[in-house]
């Protein structure tokens, strides 16, 4: 199975992925606060729309990552270096600023199933936090000069999902007092922070020396 990484990098990989899903983004706000204030079930519709944003943006990844290798090795190699050093800054960028979860509880009409879900989807296909981090996120795990990139990439990608995906319905499920929790103990998500640099910091060294 060709599209199978290395086993220290697909470890390497999982660790980083389940740090990122646990993490406060824009995609555990939304669910927390659809939790809130529309109770759980819809809430689990919201995390299904975010993962298959997250779906969107590996296809665009693998397939255009791959178009990039067969074009220009050299310009792959600068877009791994640049991706490792933006990984490198966002992590500096959460020691000094630190995690946010902001989550208020406002009461909305109920949604539809399908209008949870595309809730959930847009927020993550139209961040363009998540596009560049995805841009550069993936391409640290594949080589230039790997025939099965494509597959690699694909394989990572819905891995990703497969780790984040059950993260964020626990936090839904975990909702009504998770998010008092953690705004009450910043410890914890400054301690996510500094993980993430170190994180940051071995993709940096590692993949774009």
């Amino acid at each position: 199975m060709d599209f199978l990484p290395s086993l220290p990098t697909l470890l390497t990989f999982s660790a980083a992925s389940l740090l990122l899903a646990a993490t406060p983004g824009p995609d555990m706000t939304l669910s927390i606060s659809r939790a809130l204030s529309q109770g759980k079930k819809p809430a689990l519709y919201v995390v299904l729309g975010t993962s298959l944003g997250i779906v969107v943006h590996t296809m665009l990844v693998a397939f255009g990552i791959s178009a990039l290798i067969t074009a220009s090795p050299t310009a792959f190699l600068i877009l791994k270096t640049g991706g490792a050093a933006y990984l490198l800054w966002l992590a500096v960028q959460a020691i000094r600023f630190g995690s946010k979860l902001s989550v208020e509880k406002v009461e909305e009409i109920k949604g539809t199933p399908l209008s949870n879900i595309a809730s959930g989807f847009w927020v993550n296909l139209l961040n363009p936090k998540v596009i560049i981090f995805f841009m550069t996120f993936l391409p640290q795990f594949v080589t230039a000069g790997d025939p099965a990139v494509t597959q690699k990439l694909l394989f990572l990608g819905f891995f990703f999902i497969v780790i984040g995906m059950p993260v964020n319905a626990l936090v839904v499920l975990a909702s009504d007092g998770l998010a008092t929790w953690l705004q009450n103990n910043r410890k914890v998500l400054r301690g996510m922070d500094y993980t993430f640099s170190v994180f940051a910091a071995k993709i940096l060294l590692t993949q774009a020396r």
